[in-house]
């Protein structure tokens, strides 16, 4: 198609609004999920090229993506913030659904482990999900933490391998490593036309039929019958296939088990149960050319959910107490929630909403039921990356933005007024590093408050807090990337310069046993003084379980209302740690007596009194350090393995397995975070930069005495008794 064409039917596209009445059943909400350069990006960008919302293929290498808008995105070439986006994508054959327009809502979401939040938040209010996998080297260490998401949030996923053009493409290698490192029931309904370089298409596995490329541009499928080369393997892959799905289909299964051939609809109509069932995951192989873009639209729509597919989705009412559900029907109360929060230059804050019952309008007042507090809506837009779309109204089903909500922050759900219910919310991992940061000079210091603000409204993993004792600004993230990335937008977007200190990994405090203390403020100056009394018993709880807080006080002896000021006095010690100044965690404190007295006793009172038993009791339980560990994966060439495992040892790490992965070697290790600093440098250095590594956070363990000592004393300035 030609430049000015393909210009001509996007400038439609964005204009006829009249597509936003589609029904439901034409609707997909889909993300694209992978590990890092998979081709998340790429794919992204070819399916918007084909179905002329964008008029010229746009490069992650040279920066001209579309969901890739960000400066910092296009000049490192990775995804940073998930990008919403519309597009449009018409079926030509009606089999297990209608031909027709079909309307496909996109999130293009980072692979890079640092910015793990975008995807967790975009699979929760997704239907469906591309999993996108490197024909080259199938399931890798990220491919494993986002199918982890997907299957946490039941999205039923349609899988491609990708980059089966290149050089070292392993089609069944691929597909095992998705059966056996996932523990996934996924089977192919393509097959590639050759491999690598020789690639020159892909067989329909359901219509056994092949596809080939006639150019590196093709614009249409040209089907023809399966050469003589590939019949058997074909046939093969098709009877392993048959048997895979019949089961989801009563009709399909009666005329297999009867030894009939299923048609082409009886198999698609079995692929699609299984794959909304969230029991069978299709695959689909090629490379990023017109025929596998065009045949995995089709795979969407025929495979993929719409809204109307989920079942109804399910809250608590704040008022009863009890479970409801909530129809994906315009005609049912408003209820949608908040998984995104943006603050554009232009519009100012935007809070992505994906809408799951009812509708909304501008200018509407809606309740915020996590918060208890009511919201006007501003202005609603669709999202097409960073361009926006005003709307006059957004229905059940759909992904939108909307313009001047103040208070709603990611999680949040909101509801008609009248009508509440509490959606479930959106859980994100702790940050694992830290970093002192301040500003370069006094104008600065109130843009960097501000900037500071909005950047932790957007990024739920982004921490701040203030050190009392230095007066310094510590910020905490999940990885060195995302704050050097945030450092880097703060600069950028907020026009303002902050010095930063060396990265500092996020260290917890924990005990190993059982204590007890008695906290005891009293003080008389002369006018009504401050009385407060209780013991408290605090246990460990086991790795990961945070915090819990119990009230045991029998007959009075506290009164109720200074319940939760002890409670109080115990958070803010825990937050501020006893050993060195990290917080306290995988604790359970018990209040089980205390006194009070009629006239002296006070909310304050008993806050410190509740902080001071809380460190005596630590004192006494044999407090201790966590660190957190990484999960690590180094992919090299087999000459380097020996000397990078040594090293890893050095580093306290833990070997947990060795494999190929193609013609390059793996190890699969823990390690301490606290240990890895500079690794990529010294992983270049050992492999003559032939060698690279993934990690993600894993879990915490306790240090090891003899590093315990030293951190203590470094951070307090005195030797740990």
């Amino acid at each position: 198609m030609a430049v000015q064409e393909k210009r001509k039917k996007a400038s439609l596209i964005i204009s006829q609004t009249e597509d936003r009445n589609l029904p439901l059943e034409r609707i997909r909400n889909i993300g694209i999920i992978a590990h890092i350069d998979a081709g998340k990006t790429t794919t992204t960008e070819r399916i918007l090229f084909e179905t002329g919302r964008t008029y010229r293929l746009g490069s992650v290498d040279e920066g001209t993506t579309a969901t890739d808008w960000m400066e910092q995105e296009r000049e490192r070439g990775i995804t940073i913030v998930s990008a919403a986006i519309t597009t449009f994508w018409e079926l030509k054959k009606k089999t297990v659904v209608d031909e027709g327009r079909y309307r496909i809502n996109i999130i293009d979401t980072p692979g890079h482990i640092d910015f793990t939040a975008e995807v967790e938040r975009s699979l929760r209010v997704l239907d469906g999900a591309i999993m996108v996998f490197d024909g080259r080297t199938g399931v890798e260490s990220q491919s494993e933490t986002v199918w982890r998401q997907a299957d946490r949030y039941n999205v039923p996923r349609i899988c491609i391998l990708n980059k089966l053009n290149l050089i070292g493409a392993d089609f069944e290698g691929s597909v095992a490593s998705i059966r056996e490192r996932l523990g996934a029931n996924a089977f192919p309904i393509q097959i590639p036309l050759g491999t690598e370089h020789s690639l020159r298409g892909v067989i329909d596995l359901i219509r056994m039929k092949a596809h080939t490329y006639q150019g590196v541009e093709d614009t249409k499928l040209k089907e023809e019958e399966i050469s003589e080369e590939f019949l058997q393997t074909a046939k093969k892959y098709q009877t392993e296939l048959v048997e895979a799905v019949a089961e989801y289909d009563d009709n399909s299964l009666e005329k297999y088990l009867e030894g009939k051939e299923l048609e082409e609809t009886d198999l698609k109509r079995a692929i699609r149960n299984g794959v909304i069932q969230g029991k069978f995951f299709p695959i689909l192989g090629g490379d990023n050319r017109t025929v596998s873009v065009q045949l995995l639209l089709d795979a969407v729509i025929e495979y993929l959910p719409s809204p109307l597919n989920i079942p109804p989705v399910e809250g608590r009412n704040p008022k009863t107490g009890k479970i409801e559900k909530r129809e994906v029907k315009d005609t049912e109360p408003f209820s949608a929630l908040a998984f995104k929060v943006v603050t554009d230059p232009h519009v100012g804050r935007l809070v992505y909403l994906r809408i799951y019952s009812g509708k909304i309008h501008p200018g509407e007042l809606v309740y915020n039921v996590s918060k208890q507090k009511q919201e006007r809506i501003g202005k609603l837009v669709l999202l097409h990356a960073d361009q926006r779309e005003l709307i006059e109204e957004a229905y059940a089903g759909e992904i939108v933005a909307a313009v001047g909500i103040k208070e709603t922050t990611t999680g949040n759900t909101l509801s008609a007024i009248g009508q509440p219910i509490l959606l479930e919310s959106i859980t994100f991992p702790d940050p694992v590093i830290s970093l002192a940061i301040e500003p370069e000079t006094k104008s600065d210091q109130e843009k960097m408050g501000i900037a500071l603000s909005k950047l932790s409204d957007e990024d739920p993993t982004f921490k701040i807090k203030s050190n009392i004792e230095t007066g310094q600004t510590i910020i905490s993230g999940m990885g060195e990337l995302q704050l050097e990335v945030l450092v880097e937008r703060m600069r950028r977007e907020f026009n303002m310069n902050a010095k930063t200190g060396s990265p500092q990994v996020a260290y917890k405090e924990t005990i190993r046993k059982v204590a007890q203390a008695e906290g005891r403020y009293i003080r008389q100056t002369g006018g009504r003084g401050q009385y407060g009394h209780c013991f408290l018993r605090i246990e460990p709880l086991g790795r990961g379980e945070g915090y819990v807080w119990e009230n045991k006080i029998k007959g009075g002896a506290i009164p109720s209302e200074f319940i939760p000021s002890i409670e109080k006095g115990v958070r803010e010690k825990m937050e501020k740690g006893i050993l060195a100044g990290f917080p306290l965690t995988d604790i359970k404190v018990v209040v089980y007596d205390g006194s009070f007295h009629e006239v002296d006793s006070s909310d304050i009172a008993f806050k410190i009194a509740g902080s001071l038993a809380l460190e005596e009791a630590a004192k006494k339980a044999e407090l201790t350090l966590l660190e957190p560990v990484m999960k690590i994966e180094v992919t090299t060439p087999d000459e380097f393995m020996g000397d990078i495992i040594g090293d890893l040892s050095a580093k306290r790490a833990q070997i947990q397995a060795t494999g190929k992965k193609g013609t390059m070697a793996t190890i699969n290790a823990f390690a301490p975070l606290a240990e890895l600093s500079g690794y990529a440098t010294k992983l270049r250095s050992l492999s003559q930069g032939r060698a690279s590594f993934y990690m993600e956070p894993s879990h915490y363990e306790e240090v090891p005495v003899n590093i315990r000592g030293t951190i203590v004393s470094k951070k307090t300035g005195k030797s740990e008794r």
